[in-house]
């Protein structure tokens, strides 16, 4: 059995090998929590590669984003690289729930766009865990706690062959075609198979390659793995496991066996409904059912079949689904990245598809079945665990609580840097007081963060700031995603000096150029002025030789006193190492991601460049910077108000093809832009009528 081979240039430096012992001792103990507490910058994702790599077991990787977890997919892939380290995200690249509103009687159907890549790394990652692999690292989102197939259904319809063996190839065939396999001799794509004389070739669901199994007579000759494009062996095998080409698998005998069982409960519920005196609600729902059971019996299938997933399954009312932690031995190891923000996600997925889907029941969309199509309980998600690293540079009280207290810590970044300076100034003249430290910092080409309780303070100040001569902006939640990316890289290019905020936290910025941070009414107790905001806040200078933070304050609350304890006790740790090692601290080095553009091709009129300046910019201290062609304002072009349906559609297509591309590549930031972009675009085909 293979194990895990970790691949790096790197060895653990500062307080990782000493992080690393302990986690690791953690583990083989038996502990069922730990918490790694590292700060910004100390190199967590490799202290977790090397625990995963000492222990040996099957590790899931839990992160509250598909964009982070993209990026901790692609370090890990880098770590261990002849190793099964898979990715499993949400496959939607645009999902609209089905809902109904009372209040306005608005049903909104489930609308969706499957992102194809995305669903083979999925069907990848519950085909390496179902193969017996130890060495498998499966990344993903909150998405592993959502309703799927069962895996013992799964694991059951897994095709087996072996090199000599004597079989029908008709019975081959027709196997291939109970896994969801489509025949389709002319043109193979991922998910279909095809037959040329004595060869059949297999477009394997979870894998870029094919499976080329060869005849003589009824025994299987050869069985290799080929080059989808150059058709060029890559290897022979004497066996080989095809998984199926969808992870909802069932035989004919189950689905006949949920058809009675969905139209017994539809009895029951139409019934239910009548005697309630609410004929609307069980027409309603006699109708969807019906049509839904009918295209089920003919195509195996129908839209919204999850909500039927309870007879599939066979589970009784209320019981959990399975879902992708099913897959996992049980003795696997799971690290919950960010676990300050991941733990409280979990937690709230249960309680808003629960409101959802009431609704749905009771006017008679659906039938209470619907109800066990959802994420899992926190309950349920912790009995379904074994043993957990919380990982976090601000771990909560219910990880410490969890871990009992004992936190292993990661405090010393191999760059020497040190956590910044806090000072505590008086509220009085807060801002003419932070104006000086910005001059004095543009003076020295550093910049600076400024957080607000409120979105009209922010804006305020963001003028005061141009007002007095300083390149600023503001940030806030409705600034949309690829509009953030932009104004955080305008800041580092340095077109702007200062960013002005209310939660800079949900950024995620990593800002090496910043040296300040300035916290307006940092005594106001609440959630952005707790412990954990304001390490997290802090936290943002922490990669600049000269980090500082400055809390306006008229009074220490309990939370500030907490954060200012916490973040002297780091220096002290970090100043006495790099004293005993004799290590000068120096800056973080980061390239500035490439700016992003669009690619050639589109059938459309071409759309100049445009500018975006600051709302309130004084007319003589404007501010510009490049967006790309299918920016957030592209939709208002004046332009697109000229162009007819037909090139409207083929620039939605267009468009469609540059988001598909960039969730390929794991750019859910990108793709996000650009699903915005299909959405503005599409409401003003609507416009025109059409």
């Amino acid at each position: 059995m293979a194990m895990f081979q970790l691949t790096s240039p790197f060895k653990p430096t500062g307080d990782q090998p000493q992080a690393i012992e302990q986690l690791v001792a953690g583990v083989e103990r038996g502990d069922p929590a730990q918490v790694l507490l590292g700060v910004t910058g100390s190199g967590k994702t490799f202290t977790m590669a090397n625990v995963i790599a000492q222990v040996g077991k099957p590790t899931l990787i839990l992160s509250h984003n598909k964009t982070l977890a993209a990026q901790l997919y692609r370090e890990m892939k880098g770590f261990f690289p002849h190793n099964a380290v898979e990715y499993y995200v949400s496959y939607y690249d645009y999902y609209q729930p089905e809902a109904y509103i009372p209040s306005t009687d608005t049903y909104i159907e489930k609308d969706l766009a499957i992102n194809d890549e995305i669903d083979k790394l999925r069907l990848a990652a519950t085909s390496a865990l179902l193969s017996g692999r130890k060495d498998v690292i499966v990344v993903c989102s909150v998405s592993c706690i959502y309703g799927m197939g069962n895996p013992a259904a799964f694991y059951e319809s897994v095709i087996t062959v072996r090199k000599g063996q004597e079989v029908d190839r008709n019975v081959l065939l027709r196997k291939f075609l109970d896994c969801l396999y489509v025949r389709n001799d002319v043109s193979l794509s991922r998910g279909e198979f095809r037959v040329k004389g004595d060869t059949v070739d297999v477009a394997l669901a979870y894998s870029d390659n094919l499976l080329r199994i060869t005849f003589w007579g009824d025994e299987i000759e050869s069985i290799e793995e080929v080059d989808a494009e150059t058709m060029q062996r890559l290897s022979s095998f004497d066996e080989y496991h095809i998984y199926p080409a969808n992870l909802f698998m069932t035989s004919k005998e189950t689905q006949e066996r949920a058809i009675r069982q969905i139209e017994d409960d539809l009895k029951l519920q139409v019934d239910y409904f009548e005697e309630e005196g609410k004929p609307l609600e069980a027409k309603r729902l006699q109708e969807r059912v019906t049509y839904d059971v009918e295209m089920i019996r003919e195509l195996g299938h129908c839209s919204g079949i999850e909500n039927y997933s309870r007879y599939f399954d066979g589970r009784e009312a209320g019981t959990r689904p399975f879902c992708l932690l099913d897959f996992f031995p049980k003795d696997f190891l799971m690290f919950i990245d960010e676990s300050h923000v991941s733990v409280p996600q979990i937690g709230g997925m249960y309680g808003g598809d629960r409101a959802r889907k009431t609704n749905l029941v009771q006017y008679g969309f659906r039938l209470p079945a619907a109800l066990d199509n959802r994420p899992l309980k926190f309950e349920e998600f912790q009995q379904l665990t074994n043993q957990i690293i919380y990982v976090s540079a601000t771990p909560a009280d219910y990880e410490l609580k969890e871990a009992e207290g004992v936190v292993v810590e990661q405090l010393i970044r191999p760059t020497g840097l040190l956590d910044p300076v806090i000072e505590v100034r008086p509220r009085e003249n807060e801002a003419d007081d932070l104006l000086e430290e910005i001059v004095q910092r543009i003076d020295k080409h550093e910049r600076v963060l400024v957080t607000t309780l409120s979105k009209r303070q922010a804006e305020e100040f963001s003028a005061y700031l141009q007002r007095s001569g300083i390149n600023s902006c503001y940030i806030h939640h409705e600034v949309d995603t690829m509009e953030r990316v932009q104004i955080m890289d305008a800041l580092r290019r340095g077109e702007y000096d200062v960013l002005v905020g209310v939660n800079l936290l949900r950024e995620g910025l990593d800002l090496p150029e910043v040296s300040l941070v300035g916290i307006l009414d940092a005594d106001q107790e609440g959630f952005l002025r707790s412990k954990t905001s304001l390490t997290q806040t802090i936290g943002r200078a922490a990669r600049h030789v000269h980090g500082k933070a400055i809390f306006y304050a008229d009074r220490i609350t309990q939370s500030m006193a907490a954060c200012i304890e916490e973040t002297n006790h780091r220096r002290e740790v970090q100043l006495r190492y790099n004293q005993e090692h004799g290590i000068t601290p120096h800056a973080v080095r980061k390239e500035l991601a490439p700016t992003l553009t669009p690619s050639a091709g589109a059938s459309q009129p071409s759309i100049p460049t445009s500018k975006v300046k600051h709302p309130h910019a004084d007319q003589h201290n404007v501010v510009t910077y490049q967006t790309p062609v299918a920016s957030v304002e592209m939709a208002a072009d004046p332009i697109l108000d000229t162009m007819s349906p037909q090139q409207l559609r083929k620039s939605i297509d267009h468009t469609r093809r540059l988001m598909q591309e960039a969730a390929k590549r794991l750019d859910f930031m990108e793709a996000a832009q650009y699903r915005d972009e299909i959405m503005r675009l599409t409401a003003l085909l609507e416009s025109k009528g059409n």
